[in-house]
């Protein structure tokens, strides 16, 4: 249905679920997510703001039509939450954008209004000849289709009032090119993390009246607070990095968050 380049990320295939060629396939419960062994940020609405920002930080991604993205690591490749199959080392928030795929609503074609669930047919445990729970029940969805269906319909409606945060947050004016500047034990100088954007503390103080008082009844000031208390995990995370032997050897370095 879609080609590569076009794919979200995770995804290598994306089919319509669909009761003519699917009526006999079946979804076994993952307990890994291989996928997410070397991914570093991840998507996030803000709706999980808060119990995303006690674990790892949120940031906003570079350039215009920014989203927030929770860092899982501080540099491409290393994600200090799971190990190399993809199970998690410690409890933690896992982003719902891990937790949808291999399913997602997508649009059939470019001109549809409507949006039909997908799944990438190349993910493990889904299939004809796997041991799970059935997706349709004769010509119909299952339970289990329904509670996808469900959960990914959620997903979309929070990607919409995430979508409409971001707008709000451009037009306060509010957001600046992020740099962390984190000091290693035995080197002179800081690796530096550049390449994202986040929320000008400054500026945020100086809101008054009524943009003040719209934002903090609308919900935003304490997703902002969230945001910005998130960032001083980012040395957490690159302690961790240093501890495993996975930092950059170069330094000065200077890097690229996302």
């Amino acid at each position: 249905m879609a080609t590569a380049p076009n794919l979200p990320m995770f995804y290598n295939d994306l089919v319509p679920l669909s009761t003519n060629q699917h009526a006999d396939w079946k979804l076994q419960t993952q307990d890994k997510a291989p996928f997410l062994a070397k991914t570093h940020a991840v998507p996030i609405t803000i709706d999980e703001f808060i119990p995303s920002s006690r674990f790892f930080p949120i940031i906003f991604s570079a350039g215009s039509n920014s989203v927030p993205l929770g860092l899982m690591g501080l540099n491409e490749g290393v994600n200090i939450f799971v190990d190399d199959a993809g199970s998690l080392i410690n409890p933690i928030y896992v982003p719902a954008y891990v937790r949808r795929y291999p399913f997602m609503l997508a649009r059939l074609r470019p001109d549809a209004q409507e949006l039909s669930l997908c799944f990438d047919p190349t993910a493990p445990g889904i299939g004809a000849d796997v041991e799970g729970q059935a997706l349709f029940d004769g010509t119909e969805a299952s339970q289990v289709t329904k509670d996808i269906l469900g959960f990914c319909e959620q997903f979309e409606q929070a990607g919409a009032r995430t979508q409409a945060f971001m707008e709000e947050l451009e037009k306060l004016d509010i957001l600046m090119d992020g740099e962390v500047a984190i000091q290693a034990d035995g080197q002179e100088q800081p690796y530096v993390y550049r390449g994202f954007r986040m929320v000008d503390e400054e500026k945020l103080k100086d809101l008054r009246g009524d943009t003040l008082r719209k934002i903090s009844q609308n919900g935003m000031l304490p997703l902002l607070h969230a945001h910005l208390f998130s960032l001083a995990l980012m040395k957490d995370i690159f302690a961790v990095q240093a501890q495993t032997g996975r930092v950059p050897t170069q330094n000065p370095a200077i890097q690229p968050v996302v």
